[in-house]
This record gives structure tokens, sequence and C-alpha cells, in this order.
């Protein structure tokens, strides 16, 4: 075996679906997806399957982050590679109720479609670099030279040109919805009386909307990713189930010693008329509301990185940048902040996670008005899915916009922030465009 990472050259395409397509039948497969051509944003592709194992996590776990930890340890680090984000490592996702136990609060043990978390240790990957226009297959030392052999003769016999081959997929009906109108609008006024006695500023509530499918999911997945794909999208495959994530929201990016994080909060539909979509940007940018809700957000992820980055390093290069994704505009903060050199990336996740934009301020409490409110559990949405690489990177996202597909069953789930002067008509209203595209797409086109 070589002790050094081996890097295959290939053809550039944006079609990496089509490669995808290609290792799907292996096990595990994973797409940590820009977005490419939708998505504004997004640089890399990241491609890989056939893990040499596997983490699967329970919302009981009482350290499920040292566990990834213990996972990352059985590769070996490698050197950074400037042109790389990943050189082997952790592919997976930690769902929402992963992150009880650091923020003392019981463990919610309801059942959810797929596990907690889940992670595989991938020992190669395809990357596609859309900046460089560019493609690698890159290979860990610990890749088997069967392995090597199989994936660069299955890549470079690959029509890049063509489509995905796909199987079928139908709906057997329409998303039902968890809460109707008015059943939504009086847990959100449940919100705003807890905010108004003093308990939280802002709470993050969600529901969710389940239909029943036959056929595979990644055919569910290229066509939501044709009208709604985000920077941060993702399908992954496990024997459990699929998920579709086509997430606009970084959770954290670590490069080093460095990490950023940027949150969304702040939203407001698009329109076709040009024109009115240019008033709802604009008026999205100066509302004093949803620029409240996301400094709120700030501030609570500018507390979370204080508790694990060196002192005087907390900064927020951009505030309320207004950013536009196919179906909604957004307000986007970023803040960054530099750790020291014996943190490991498992422990910014353990003392950040879960994400402030989806749970609110205080994040504790705001985390227990959720638990009281909404009626399933979260499971991987308002989770995060990524990568962790052995060359010290790693990037992943707030699932949003994300579905899971398991049993016969696929659920999506949406919702937003609640402040004080948020009005319960409004925040259906609001929720529901989130994940409009998404369940129109499907039933328009697979029912």
């Amino acid at each position: 075996m070589v002790d050094v990472l081996q890097i295959v050259s290939l053809p550039y395409s944006r079609n990496a679906g089509a490669a995808f397509a290609a290792l799907a039948d292996l096990p595990c497969p994973v797409w940590l997806d820009s977005g490419q051509p939708v998505a504004r944003g997004g640089r890399f592709d990241i491609l890989s399957a056939d893990p040499v194992c596997n983490l699967a996590l329970t919302a009981a776990e009482q350290a499920p982050f040292e566990a990834l930890d213990d996972l990352l340890c059985e590769l070996a680090p490698q050197e950074v590679d400037q042109q790389l984000p990943f050189c082997g490592g952790a592919i997976g996702y930690a769902g929402y109720e992963l992150g009880a136990t650091a923020n003392f609060l019981p463990a919610d043990t309801r059942d959810t479609p797929l596990p907690a978390g889940h992670f595989g240790l991938y020992t190669w990957a395809l990357i596609i670099d859309h900046q460089l226009q560019a493609a690698h297959l890159v290979f860990h030392p610990a890749c088997t030279e069967v392995q090597k052999r199989d994936l660069t003769a299955r890549f470079r016999a690959l029509k890049w040109e063509s489509a995905p081959q796909t199987e079928a997929f139908k709906l057997s009906g329409g998303f039902r919805h968890e809460f109707g109108a008015d059943e939504y609008q009086v847990q959100i006024q449940r919100i705003l009386d807890y905010i108004r006695a003093g308990d939280i500023y802002q709470a993050n509530f969600t529901q969710r909307f389940q239909a029943q499918y036959s056929g595979t999911p990644l055919t569910a997945y290229l066509a939501l990713r044709e009208v709604a794909a985000g920077p941060f999208s993702a399908f992954l495959s496990m024997p459990q189930g699929d998920i579709l994530s086509l997430s606009p929201e970084r959770f954290i990016l670590a490069d080093g010693n460095f990490l950023q994080t940027e949150p969304i909060k702040g939203t407001a539909p698009r329109s076709e008329d040009a024109t009115r979509d240019s008033e709802l940007a604009n008026a999205l940018a100066a509302s004093r509301k949803d620029r409240a809700e996301n400094l709120m957000i700030v501030d609570l992820l500018r507390n979370d990185f204080g508790k694990i980055c060196e002192r005087g390093s907390v900064r927020v290069p951009n505030l309320f940048e207004l950013q536009s994704f196919a179906n909604v505009h957004h307000l986007v903060s970023t803040i960054t902040g530099q750790i020291p050199d014996d943190l490991e990336f498992a422990q910014v996740l353990e003392a950040t996670f879960p994400g402030g934009s989806i749970t609110g301020a205080p994040k504790r409490r705001a985390m227990q008005i959720i638990r009281e409110l909404e009626r399933s559990p979260r499971g991987v949405y308002c989770g995060s899915i990524g990568y962790i690489s052995s060359c010290g990177r790693a990037d992943s996202n707030i699932a949003i916009r994300t579905l899971t597909a398991s049993n016969g069953n696929i659920h999506c789930a949406a919702g937003g922030g609640i402040v004080a002067d948020s009005d319960p008509a409004a925040e259906h209203r609001e929720c529901l465009d989130k994940v409009r595209v998404l369940m129109e797409t499907l039933e328009a086109r697979f029912s």
C-alpha cells in the first residue's frame, strides 16, 4: 500500500448527478452537493460510497460527538492540500435530538424515521471543483487497490454529458400537514406568551409534512434540485432510508483553526414579476422585525463561538446580507473565530449544536419550549449534514429544506423564528412559503 494520498484527474463537468448515479449501487453512497448550476455560492461537490465502517447514533447517546471523534481516529491524518476540501474522513449527519445532552436537557427518544445520527468513514472521494473547473478522484492511503481500480474505471467510462440514469418514483397522494392553519397559529400565540413572560426572546417553531411514496428517492432529489438546489445541498443513502437536503444554510466551516458560521434569519417569498420581486427583497432588507430576529441569532452564535474560540477572535464580518434563492429571499450574517490548536471539530460541534438559527434564544429555554409545543421529534431536519476530513477541514449545513424517505414515507418540515412582534397568520404563511416548492414539485411530477 502506498502511504501517501493519491489523486487521479478526471474531466470536469457540472453534471454531478451522472457521477452519483454511477456509484449509487455501492453501499451508503453520499453526495455533498454544491447545487450547481442552480444555486449561487457553492464551490465543491463531494461524492463517495462504500465506507470502511459506520457509526449509528441514538438520541440517548451521552457523548455523541466523542463517538464521532473516535471514528475519525481510525484514519491516519493527511497533509492539507489547498485545493482539496476532503482527503478521506467522516461524512454523514447529526440529527437535532443529538444536541439535548450538551444543552443539559433530557434525551428525546421518540421514534424518528432514521437514526438520530449516522456517519460513515470514507477512504476516497470524487471532488468536483466548480471554481477551478477541475475534477479529481482522491484516495486516502487506507483505500484498497481493488477499490482504486474499480472507481477509476467507473468514472473514466462515464459519459459526463448524459442525463443521470434513474428509476421510477411515485407519490401515492399529496402531503399531509401536521397542523392546520388555526392550530399552527395557536402554537405561535403560546410562544408569544412565553416571550412576553420573559422566558425567551425568540423560538424557532416548525411543523412536519408527510406523504407516501414508492420507488427511488434519488429520482425525487434530482427533480427537486432542478428547482430548489441550495449551495449546501446533499443526498445521503443508508440502509434505513435516504436524506434529500436542498439547504441554503451553512452551519460551521472549519479550516485548520479558522471557524465560520452563516445563520439565516429573515425570509420573504420570491415573485415571478421582476419589479415585485425587487420590492419584496428591499422590504426584507429594511425590515426591523427580520433584522432584529437575525441579530438575536448572531448574538447567540457569538456566544456559542465564545465558548471555544480564542479570546477576542470572534468577529461578525457580514451582518444582514440579502441573499436570494429559488423560492425565497433571506437575510444572512457571518460570524468567524479562531480555535486553539488542541481543539477537534467534534468538540466544536458539541459546543454549538444544534445551530442557533433553528432553536431560538436563549438556546436552552427555546429548546424546552420547542419540545413542549412541537408534536414530533425533528430528526435529521434542523440537524446538520457534512464532512470532517482527515486533513483538518470540515464543513456542514443546517438541514433545512430537507426531506427524509424511508419505509414508504417521505417527510419534510418547515418553520420560522418567532419574536415579540410576530403575527401568527404571517408566520404560518412564511412556513408554507419555505416548503411549498418542495411539496408542489413532487406532487406535480410524481403523483
